[in-house]
């Protein structure tokens, strides 16, 4: 059965308590939180609240499910950099977040961040370079936490550093520790891959690369708030056997945060139960 999680920086302006309870009143199985909205150092975060966390998810019936949106917090990382000492820093809180992603009962960590990824004009292949090395770097991290650590292809709009599920997978595939995964982001691969979303879950999920999927719409809204069609994208992860976490995050909250959380997982659902 495939679990439905919300990413929480729609409701950030909640406390993570009522996070908790809110997400499971409208019909989430989790919560996948982006660690900036818990503190500006979230790697550093001290074992006591960790564990408060993960009892006020448990508490209100739901699960923390995964960390994304990986590198905003603390300011001034980036894995493509030139500069040595950043570079080592972001590496050790990409490590660090794995250890933090185990405490919470997380168990996958997905890597979008795009402005901690940008490549220079006329350095880009030694750009991806030094982020290829920094996902490599982390793998045994998350291996040892027991977690999954995936690379978001994000769009074109967006960044210019891995916008493919093939560019993401090649980096994977040489780095070849299953710790390591990447995923698919409808948003961007709506408007980025040559294939279909359904023709991508269908290609890449049998391949065992994909760590986890996303659901939002290219114009940056929830789910069923705009032109993408989701009831093929759920018969897709059927056909594959999908049974893990579908994770909704739109960017745009309209008419505000709570609102399009609630109606996402209604559609989400209907959805989930429309399609055997």
């Amino acid at each position: 059965m495939m679990r439905v999680a919300l990413c929480n920086e729609v409701i950030a302006a909640l406390p993570f308590e009522r996070q908790c309870g809110f997400a499971a009143a409208v019909g989430y199985d989790g919560l996948e939180i982006a660690p900036f909205t818990l503190s500006d150092a979230p790697h550093l975060m001290p074992a006591a609240e960790r564990a408060a966390l993960r009892r006020a998810a448990a508490d209100a019936g739901i699960a923390i499910t995964g960390l994304h949106y990986l590198m905003r917090a603390p300011a001034g990382l980036s894995i493509t950099t030139t500069d040595r000492g950043v570079r080592d820093k972001s590496i050790d809180v990409m490590r660090r977040l794995c250890e933090l992603a185990h405490d919470l009962g997380a168990g996958v960590l997905i890597h979008g961040s795009p402005d901690q990824r940008r490549l220079d004009p006329g350095a880009e292949t030694e750009g991806l370079e030094r982020a290829a090395d920094a996902f490599a770097a982390v793998a045994p991290a998350a291996a040892a936490a027991g977690v999954v650590y995936c690379i978001e292809p994000l769009s074109k709009r967006q960044t210019n550093c891995i916008n493919t599920v093939a560019e993401a997978a090649a980096i994977v595939t040489a780095v070849g520790n299953p710790a390591l995964k990447t995923m698919i982001d409808c948003s961007s691969s709506a408007v980025t891959e040559a294939e279909t979303i359904p023709d991508l879950i269908r290609r890449w999920i049998p391949t065992g690369l994909i760590g986890h999927v996303h659901f939002n719409d290219p114009n940056r809204r929830g789910p069923g708030e705009g032109d993408l069609q989701f009831a093929p994208i759920v018969a897709a992860l059927r056909d594959v056997g999908w049974r893990d976490v579908i994770g909704v995050e739109p960017f745009v909250y309209e008419p505000d945060g709570p609102a399009c959380a609630a109606r996402a997982a209604g559609y989400v659902r209907a959805l989930l139960e429309a399609i055997p």
